[in-house]
């Protein structure tokens, strides 16, 4: 069925593309006027990426194709670029989040503590995330160990529990769930389940949501795929977030399937992780969750009905800011708060990531840290679940590892888990990857925290997985000529896929 569905969607936009492409051939006697036309317009989309352009090495590519093809390139531009911006899904999102924009309310008081911060503020001021002092904050350095706790919460479900993840997969990890799930629908609890699409193609049928709404649990299929109109295949939902009453909020890295939980994993030992939140910042994961669910099934007028109120709980534990990253703001949320991270170090930045995939604003920002004299260290898969993205990974490697950052691969198998940790005080888990899909195309979500207890945690989670790493020297870092050149095109074109 995956297979099938996967076959429709890519001949659908093949034949979008076939068709335009037989109008230019019908059209060969105007042959000089159209090849003038699009080599026109082709400069002119050309002018418009590099006054919009948020990041030169995301839109060079784009740049490269317009002006040596402008042809196909114009006519892939156009393709592309008029689905996502007459796509009523992603418009639906727009204007859901732009209307949502209100729950997200800052309390004064914590503002003129943090007013010093620049790093908190650029949360609060212009993400728009506000930050939160009462809250109880557990950290879970493996997929199974998440996973218990996510079957005890569910269990005490009483009032609701939105679910949203970009990978479901049947096996026991799911069944478990969905047991609890089903069971909590029966006693009238407000069960909601929402999945990627494309990230849930080999997995599940396109008929199953029918099959949970029959088990009383309601179902939303984020940004369905279709082999003629709204082929967005690149704007997904990567986040992972689970919100129980309320009153408490699970997110990180694993997804629902059984090798996040190291149960037939294919890449050896899955390192993965995941945070608990009880507090004042579960309001935030809960208006993320609502503004997605609503673009596609309005049903909320007023989404304060399912905000728990902590002010009688004492939970102070340092500043903790959950935050979204959106592919249709004016925000890089995402990048911007890895790098302001990265830009204040003062003494370490130890970063789990499982592709490394990056722009130059985030190679200088890490080989100048080391120059600052900061500890940075960053830790990708040993056994690569893609091996394409990891030959693409290593070329990054190679200049980092030459100004003095240390990378480690994670010998026992594949790191999924997106981290990074800094100076003992700062941290930030989420779903985040280092690659261009995650911080410029994808909806995705992080947790930002300073000074929370487990932070010593997850920085004793990376030095005990360091331990169990091998550290790429300078030598196997050099690509040989062959496989250099293999690299450098897949740089170019890295962030069109």
């Amino acid at each position: 069925m995956a297979i099938r569905r996967g076959i429709v969607v890519a001949l659908g936009f093949l034949l979008q593309m076939v068709l335009t492409l037989n109008v230019y051939l019908y059209l060969g006697e105007h042959i000089g006027i159209i090849s003038v036309f699009y080599g026109i317009l082709g400069f002119l989309l050309v002018l418009g990426l590099i006054r919009n352009s948020k990041n030169y090495s995301y839109t060079l590519p784009w740049i490269i194709i317009l002006l040596y093809y402008p042809l196909v390139g114009t006519l892939l531009y156009i393709i592309i670029g008029s689905n996502r911006n007459n796509s009523k899904v992603l418009k639906k999102i727009v204007e859901s989040e732009k209307e949502n924009k209100k729950y997200f309310e800052q309390d004064t008081k914590i503002k003129e503590v943090f007013q010093d911060n620049s790093r908190i503020r650029y949360l609060s001021d212009y993400s728009g995330y506000p930050v939160t002092k009462n809250n109880d904050v557990s950290y879970y350095p493996l997929g199974e160990e998440a996973f218990e706790a996510m079957l005890e919460e569910l269990k005490k479900a009483e009032k609701f529990i939105f679910f949203e993840y970009f990978i479901v997969s049947y096996g026991k990890m799911w069944k478990s769930i969905l047991e609890i799930l089903q069971e909590k629908a029966k006693q009238g609890v407000d069960v909601r389940v929402m999945y990627d699409d494309l990230g849930c193609l080999p997995t599940l049928k396109k008929s199953y949501p029918k099959k949970l709404e029959a088990k009383g649990i309601k179902c939303v299929v984020f940004n369905k795929l279709h082999p003629i109109s709204g082929v967005i295949m690149n704007n997904r939902d990567h986040r992972k977030i689970l919100v129980i009453d309320g009153k408490v909020a699970f997110s990180g890295g694993i997804n629902i399937a059984d090798e996040y939980i190291n149960i037939d994993s294919p890449y050896g030992h899955w390192k993965d992780n995941a945070i608990r939140v009880s507090g004042d910042a579960v309001w935030n994961y809960t208006v993320l969750f609502l503004s997605l669910w609503n673009a596609f099934q309005k049903e909320d007028a007023d989404f304060t009905k399912f905000k728990y109120d902590f002010s009688n709980k004492n939970l102070e534990n340092g500043y903790v800011v959950p935050y979204g990253e959106s592919p249709l703001d004016n925000e890089i949320t995402g990048e911007d708060t890895y790098l302001n991270i990265i830009n204040q170090a003062n003494h370490y930045v130890y970063i789990f990531t499982p592709y490394l995939i990056i722009d130059t604003d985030m190679i200088n920002a890490l080989n100048l840290a080391v120059k600052r004299g900061v500890d940075v260290r960053i830790v990708i898969p040993g056994i690569p679940d893609k091996k394409m993205v990891y030959t693409l990974s290593e070329s990054y490697v190679e200049p980092l590892v030459k100004a003095g950052v240390k990378v480690y691969q994670y010998t026992p198998g594949f790191v999924h888990a997106k981290v990074f940790v800094a100076d003992d005080h700062i941290a930030t888990v989420g779903t985040i990857n280092l690659d261009y899909r995650s911080l410029y195309l994808h909806f995705e979500c992080g947790t930002y925290m300073e000074d929370v207890d487990c932070i010593k945690e997850i920085k004793k989670d990376v030095l005990d997985t360091i331990e169990k790493s091998h550290e790429i020297t300078k030598e196997e870092a050099e690509p040989s000529l062959l496989k250099a050149v293999w690299q450098a095109l897949l740089r170019l074109v890295a962030p069109l896929m």
